[in-house]
C-alpha cells in the first residue's frame, strides 16, 4: 500500500492539536468533501456546536496558526471533528489526551468510543484510564514489547502493567 493510501485510510489525533490558518470548515474538511449539515454534525457529536454557532461568521470564523485563539481542549475537539467526518476504520490515539483538561478528556472518550465503535484504535498513552478498557493491551519498555494481553489478564499477573495500574491508583487515592 503507498503512503498516500495509507494516509487516506487512517485518522489520527495526536498530543498537539493540528490546526492551521483558515476557518473552522477548512480546518475540519480541508478538501471540501463534505456538506454543511455534515460538519455541523460532527460539531455536535464533538460538544462544539454550541460555541460555534455563537461566533459571528459560524463555520467561517477564524483560525489563527496552530490555532492559538481556541483552547487546548478546544483545538483537540476540532480535530476529533475532523476525524468523525472522515469516518475512517483505523484511529490512532497519539497522547491525545496528555494536553487537554480532564473534562474535555471525558468527552473526547466517550465520543471515541461511540463513534468509533466499530474500528481499530490504537491508542498511544500514559494514562491508564485511557486504556484500561482497551480490548488489548501492549506495554512498551524502553522501546521493546514486554507485554501483550487483555488488561485482565495483565491484571490477574504480576504483570507492568498491574504495576503500572497500582501505581496509579495508589496515586489517585493519595491526592483524593
Amino acid at each position: 500500500m503507498g503512503l498516500k493510501d495509507l494516509r487516506m485510510k487512517l485518522s489520527i489525533i495526536p498530543q498537539e492539536p493540528t490546526l492551521f490558518r483558515g476557518s473552522i470548515r477548512t480546518n475540519l474538511d480541508p478538501l471540501g468533501l463534505y456538506s454543511d449539515d455534515e460538519i455541523w454534525e460532527a460539531l455536535e457529536k464533538c460538544q462544539l456546536k454550541s460555541t460555534i454557532r455563537r461566533l459571528p461568521n459560524l463555520l467561517d470564523s477564524s483560525v489563527n496558526d496552530e490555532g492559538e485563539n481556541w483552547s487546548m481542549g478546544q483545538r483537540q475537539l476540532l480535530c476529533l471533528g475532523r476525524v468523525i467526518l472522515k469516518r475512517n476504520k483505523i484511529l490512532i490515539l497519539d497522547e491525545a489526551t496528555a494536553s487537554i483538561d480532564s473534562t474535555t478528556d471525558s468527552i473526547l472518550q466517550r465520543v471515541i468510543r461511540l463513534e468509533f465503535a466499530g474500528c481499530t484504535i490504537i491508542t498511544i498513552a500514559h494514562r491508564v484510564p485511557t486504556v484500561i478498557d482497551s480490548d488489548m493491551v501492549m506495554v512498551l519498555s524502553y522501546g521493546k514489547l514486554v507485554e501483550y494481553d487483555e488488561p485482565s489478564n495483565l491484571m490477574e499477573t504480576n504483570s507492568l502493567f498491574s504495576k503500572l495500574v497500582s501505581k496509579y491508583w495508589s496515586s489517585c487515592n493519595k491526592q483524593g
